[in-house]
C-alpha cells in the first residue's frame, strides 16, 4: 500500500513538473518553424517528385497543442499554401497540387500510426474537420490562408502533454514541385496572435536548410521522456557537406551520422538519466550556397518516435560539466 501511494505521488509530481515545463516553454511557440530553430521553411513535394530532392513520402504532419482549459476559438494559419510562386521550388512549369487537411477528435493524436514518422496508411486517423487543396494560385502567394474558427473541445485530449491537440496533414497530391510554407497557431483569423500556453510539434520534419555564403546552423529539439535509454536519429538527403552534432545537459557536441544525396543515414546515441524530461539539441550545420531539403526523425529503443517541439521543452539545453560527478561524504 505504501509503494502504491508513493508511486501515485511520484507520477503526480512528474505530471506537475511536465505541466510546468510546458507552460514555461510554450508561451510564444506558435510560429512553425519557430525563429529559434533557424529553419528557413517547411516543404512538401508533389507526388511525382523524385525523393532525391529531399522529401521521401510527400507528406508532413504537425500537431497543435493548447492548454486543457482553452475555451476561446483558435485558428491555424498557413503562409503561402499555394505552389507556383516566388517562394516555392519549381521544377519547370508549376503543376503541383497540395492538400492541407485538419483533424480533431478521437484518434487524431492517439490513433494507430498517428505519431509514426513513416505511416503506411493513406488515411490519417482522427475526424476530418476541414480540407483545402491548393494549386498555383497567385492570391495565396506569400499570403495567409486560415483554418477556423476552431472549437477547442473538438481537439483530442493529450494527457501526456497536459492539453488538447489538432492535427494538420500537408500532402502533395500531384506534380513534382516543392511547396514551401509555414504555420502559425493563433487566436485571430486575420492576424498572428499567439495562443497563450500553446505549442506545436511533429514526429518527422521535412524542411529546408537555408542557403548561406559562409555557414548556417539550425536546431532540432526532440523531447526525451522518462524510460528512454537510447535514441536513433535518422536523416534523409542531408547532402552538400552538412554536419551534425548533439548537445544536451550531458552531451557537448557528440557527432551524429549524416546522409548523402537521396539516401538515408542513422546512428544510435545513449541517453543518460540526467537527460530525461528535457530536450536535446541537434545542430545541423550547412555550408551550401543553395537550399538543402531533407527529412529527419528520432526514435527511442522501442522504435517509438520522439516529438520535436517548436520551442524546446525545458528550454535550449546547456551542457553541465559536472553532470556525472558524484559526491561521496
Amino acid at each position: 500500500m505504501l509503494q502504491t501511494s508513493r508511486a501515485r505521488f511520484v507520477g503526480r509530481a512528474a505530471g506537475l513538473a511536465l505541466a510546468a515545463v510546458l507552460l514555461a516553454a510554450a508561451g510564444r511557440a506558435q510560429p512553425v518553424p519557430n525563429p529559434g530553430e533557424r529553419i528557413a521553411d517547411l516543404i512538401t513535394f508533389g507526388a511525382q517528385a523524385s525523393p532525391a530532392w529531399g522529401d521521401d513520402d510527400h507528406s508532413q504532419t504537425f500537431f497543435f497543442l493548447m492548454p486543457e482549459g482553452q475555451r476561446d476559438p483558435v485558428y491555424i494559419r498557413i503562409w503561402d499554401p499555394d505552389c507556383g510562386g516566388k517562394n516555392d521550388d519549381l521544377k519547370g512549369g508549376a503543376d503541383t497540387r497540395t492538400e492541407f487537411s485538419l483533424y480533431g477528435g478521437p484518434g487524431t493524436f492517439s490513433g494507430a500510426q498517428a505519431r509514426d514518422p513513416r505511416p503506411t496508411s493513406p488515411v490519417p486517423p482522427g475526424r476530418l474537420l476541414q480540407r483545402q487543396v491548393f494549386g498555383a494560385e497567385a492570391r495565396y502567394d506569400g499570403q495567409w490562408y486560415t483554418f477556423g474558427p476552431l472549437n477547442p473541445l473538438e481537439a483530442e485530449p493529450a494527457p501526456e502533454f497536459q492539453g488538447r491537440v489538432f492535427k494538420v496533414v500537408a500532402r502533395g497530391l500531384s506534380g513534382n514541385d516543392g511547396n514551401v510554407y509555414r504555420y502559425f497557431f493563433s487566436t485571430s483569423g486575420v492576424q498572428n496572435q499567439a495562443v497563450e500556453g500553446g505549442n506545436a510539434f511533429t514526429y518527422e520534419y521535412c524542411f529546408r536548410l537555408p542557403p548561406t555564403n559562409h555557414q548556417a546552423t539550425v536546431h532540432l529539439y526532440p523531447f526525451v521522456g522518462k524510460g528512454v535509454i537510447s535514441i536513433k536519429q535518422s536523416n534523409f538527403d542531408m547532402d552538400a557537406g552538412a554536419k551534425m552534432a548533439v548537445f544536451s545537459v550531458a552531451k557537448n557536441g557528440q557527432p551524429a551520422a549524416v546522409s548523402g544525396d537521396g539516401v538515408w543515414a542513422s546512428s544510435v546515441l545513449p541517453v543518460l538519466p540526467a537527460e530525461h524530461g528535457l530536450s536535446l539539441d541537434f545542430r545541423l550545420t550547412s555550408v551550401a550556397k543553395n537550399p538543402n531539403d531533407l527529412v529527419f526523425y528520432v526514435t527511442d529503443q522501442y522504435e517509438k518516435a520522439l516529438p520535436f517541439f517548436a520551442i524546446p521543452l525545458g528550454g535550449p539545453p546547456k551542457y553541465r560539466y559536472d553532470v556525472d560527478v558524484k559526491i561521496h561524504r
